[in-house]
């Protein structure tokens, strides 16, 4: 699978890319025909302490997921996301065993 990571408004740095790199891997084992994976890291020049924002745009056969998370840390961010795009995945595995 291919994953594009880009930062926005500030440089990231390779441990929390391989981090980030990582979490997006173990999406495969909810769903094994994923295409590519777009990672956008950008921080939202606010007061707020949940500044950190993370959208992450799956592709699969036939079909996109896009999800977009704020919280506190890019860490935080990436798992929850991720959590959700596992969720999606396994709902849209479901719906395929259904009509195959």
């Amino acid at each position: 699978m291919k994953v594009n990571a880009q930062s926005v408004n500030f440089t990231a740095d390779g441990k929390l890319l391989n981090f980030v790199k990582a979490r997006i891997n173990k999406l495969e084992l909810f769903y094994d025909s994923v295409i590519s994976t777009d990672v956008y890291l950008k921080v939202e020049n606010t007061s707020s302490k949940k500044n950190k924002i993370v959208e992450i745009k799956l592709q699969v056969p036939k079909d996109k997921f896009i999800v977009k998370k704020q919280c506190k840390s890019f860490e935080e961010a990436v798992d929850t996301a991720c959590n959700s795009l596992e969720r999606s995945l396994v709902k849209r595995k479901e719906k395929l065993r259904l009509y195959a």
